[in-house]
């Protein structure tokens, strides 16, 4: 029997990782990211000899937590009001339900009085025997929230009802659908976002290899990447990520202030260091300038890769890599107002460690997640 191999993380990893532990607890992070507590112990124990500031940041993020734990208090309001809105035009029994739904976070007079229906009539209708067809709604509903809550509002009917019926809960696409509309449960919704390439430069560029071909039967013949951006209150963020087109599991990722060379040179190592150095991957991106760098190129001599890059201008060549940019825009980043860059980071990577390698469920790849289509396949 070969010996296992041994995984390496970068420092960006461990520091993320690390400060997921003084947040969550050591067991739950090793759980979440599917590594030893023995290692995260060992990070943590080698942080602490070198003496690296998390203890001001931890202050910071206390304060951070108070002040929106009181502006939730006194914004309850206008929350349940965006919340409910859409019940507005409905009958009374849809208002009734969504108050119900809502007793464990909002006042019921307050509810009431937003829905424009009588606290009466709602503990009348609350206090009436249900019909089988009633109690069977709210009991999916009640596992709808479930899988909405767990996501972060990040999915809609379609992934709610494949998870449900992967878990042994009969759930139409249909009929969740209608609960979660007159529920006021919605995804999070789309947002258009600008381009990040700057290809006016004279450097070289690779061709095409890929020529659209997303595809891929085993593991590790084709990766794509591409940088994207977040705002802060503090300033831009810049996100390179390495994306894997057998499982479309995101390898490789690194964050900095600045979109440089060096970003997507890490990302990049990250990915070859998670897959333990194959050779002869195509690796395809855009023609901007951090990818035609020489520093990047080097990466590609040195470990025997293969570069390929998109067309001048067309967006279709990177597809692959656009639908997951905009999936995290969605899913991760609109609706969100970051006050630190420090909290955008812990953002990305819950999403990308915890969240989509792990439990995302992707159409693609028949409604599981990156990581149990690998498994399954691999084993």
């Amino acid at each position: 029997m070969s010996p296992a191999v041994r995984n390496k993380y970068t420092a960006q990893f461990k520091e993320q990782a690390l400060e997921r532990a003084d947040r969550d607890g050591i067991p739950k992070v090793a759980q979440d990211l599917g590594i030893a507590e023995s290692m995260l112990y060992s990070w943590r124990s080698k942080r602490r000899q070198t003496g690296q500031p998390f203890e001001e940041q931890k202050l910071q993020q206390a304060e951070l937590s108070r002040l929106k734990r009181e502006n939730a208090r006194l914004e309850e309001e206008v929350a349940f009001f965006k919340k409910g809105g859409s019940v507005l035009c409905k009958n009374a029994q849809v208002k009734y339900a969504m108050i119900k739904g809502n007793e464990d976070h909002y006042p019921v007079g307050m509810m009431c009085r937003l829905l424009s229906v009588s606290r009466s009539g709602y503990y009348g209708w609350k206090n009436r025997p249900l019909s089988d067809r009633d109690q069977a709604n709210q009991k999916l509903l009640t596992e709808i929230k479930r899988v909405f809550e767990d996501e972060k509002g990040r999915p809609g009917s379609p992934r709610i009802s494949r998870r449900l019926q992967k878990e042994g809960k009969p759930a139409s696409r249909h009929r969740v659908a209608k609960l979660m509309k007159d529920n006021g449960l919605r995804a999070k919704a789309a947002k258009k976002y600008k381009a990040t390439t700057n290809s006016n430069h004279s450097l070289p560029v690779a061709p095409n290899l890929l020529e659209q071909n997303f595809t891929a039967d085993v593991p590790d013949p084709k990766w794509v990447s591409d940088i994207t951006y977040i705002w802060t209150e503090e300033g831009w963020l810049y996100l390179a990520v390495v994306l894997e087109l057998y499982s479309r599991r995101v390898i490789g990722w690194a964050i900095g202030e600045r979109m440089t060379a060096a970003l997507v040179c890490d990302a990049l190592v990250m990915a070859l260091w998670r897959r333990h150095m194959p050779k002869g991957v195509i690796v395809h991106s855009d023609r901007g300038s951090q990818y035609c760098s020489a520093a990047y190129q080097k990466l590609f001599t040195q470990h025997q890769l293969v570069c390929s890059m998109s067309k001048k201008g067309d967006c279709y060549d990177n597809a692959a890599m656009e639908s997951w940019n905009h999936s995290f825009k969605v899913e991760a980043v609109h609706g969100e107002r970051f006050l630190t860059r420090s909290e955008a980071k812990y953002q990305v990577f819950e999403y990308i460690e915890v969240y989509y390698n792990r439990k995302r469920l992707h159409s693609k790849l028949g409604y599981v997640s990156p990581e149990t289509f690998e498994a399954k396949k691999v084993a």
